[in-house]
């Protein structure tokens, strides 16, 4: 079959059957649970699993919890509340902004921004942005700190190293923490904590550690993007959320994946993916995207080299010797280890 878009087309009934049954058993009979916790961001990927655990387990099994902190859009909470009313789930709204504040998530966040913004105050609407190309010259990536004055003027300053490392280590506070509170309700209820990550964010490592990459089960991850709104689509996600663009929703000022991490938009990156898992020459895939041989080259080069240096997030605990003979978890037709390559199919 020709590469093209196509070969993302889904079989949408039997894709929605053949993976509620695979979350059905896996929640069930695999891990002995009796329904599923979901973090709903107000986004396309949260709203495609919550829809699917009804699908699965009934809607009087899924416990959807909407985390804001004082970054969230208030949109991102408006729309995670009408999605939860859709599907006839109970749902519960709790700021972690406190949280954070005891954590020290914000004071350590702002003493890095101004670092190299000297005059940034916390008031002030701001995000971080890469300056990268994965189909340009193969330059490395950088970082930007992009602040918005109370005079409406947006200042855009290169970030260095240091401070980029600890403003993500102070954000990523926002993901375990939303983390912890998943599996307090999880241990109370005796349910499983649903990961939320696409095919593209789990093998490119799009993901915090120990935060929105922990989880019990992970019943997109094998879905491309575009596929996983196309499915959320046919579980009945409500329109608002299937219209809106993806977003990391961490910054006070909008900021999109492709911003941030990507560089692609996602619907070119999900056949740059494919092509790359399934072997299609990068002439024949730069000829249907209408880029060039060396700029999808240079693309499959950006996707092995995110494989390597996010291996680190799918990696589990280390043992330095052996301690005892453990019994995996198995069922049916799941895969239940998996690192980015394991699901790349």
């Amino acid at each position: 079959m020709a590469f093209g878009p196509h070969v993302l087309d889904l079989d949408l009934d039997a894709k929605a059957a053949e993976l509620s049954e695979k979350l059905r058993e896996a929640v069930l009979k695999t891990l002995r649970r009796r329904g599923l916790v979901v973090a709903i961001s107000g986004g396309i990927d949260s709203a495609c699993v919550a829809a699917l655990g009804v699908r699965a387990l009934g809607p009087r099994r899924v416990y959807a919890l909407l985390l804001p902190e004082r970054d969230s859009s208030v949109r991102s909470v408006q729309l995670g509340q009408q999605l939860c009313e859709a599907l006839g789930i109970a749902y519960e709204v709790k700021d972690i902004s406190p949280i954070l504040a005891e954590a020290g998530c914000y004071a350590a966040r702002d003493a890095a921004v101004r670092s190299v913004f000297p005059s940034f105050a916390p008031e002030m609407p701001w995000k971080i942005v890469m300056h990268g190309d994965r189909l340009g010259s193969g330059a490395l990536n950088l970082f930007f700190v992009v602040v918005q004055t109370p005079d409406g003027e947006e200042h855009r300053l290169r970030l260095t190293p240091q401070a980029y490392l600890e403003i993500v280590a102070a954000t990523n506070f926002k993901q375990r923490t939303r983390k912890m509170l998943e599996y307090f309700h999880a241990d109370r209820l005796v349910y499983a904590v649903a990961g939320t990550p696409n095919r593209l964010e789990y093998d490119q490592g799009f993901f915090v550690k120990l935060g929105d990459g922990a989880a019990d089960v992970k019943p997109i991850a094998s879905l491309y993007k575009t596929q996983t709104y196309a499915l959320a689509r046919h579980l009945g996600v409500i329109p608002e959320i299937l219209c809106r663009e993806p977003t990391t929703d961490t910054y006070s000022l909008p900021q999109s994946q492709q911003d941030f991490y990507f560089s692609v938009p996602y619907r070119q990156l999900d056949l740059i993916l494919y092509a790359k898992n399934h072997a299609v020459a990068a002439a024949e895939v730069g000829g249907v995207l209408g880029y060039t041989q060396q700029q999808i080259e240079r693309a499959y080069q950006d996707i092995d080299q995110k494989r390597r240096t996010t291996a680190y997030l799918h990696a589990g605990p280390l043992l330095l010797e052996t301690v005892r003979e453990l019994t995996p978890l198995k069922a049916s037709g799941l895969e239940v280890v998996a690192g980015p390559n394991g699901a790349a199919g």
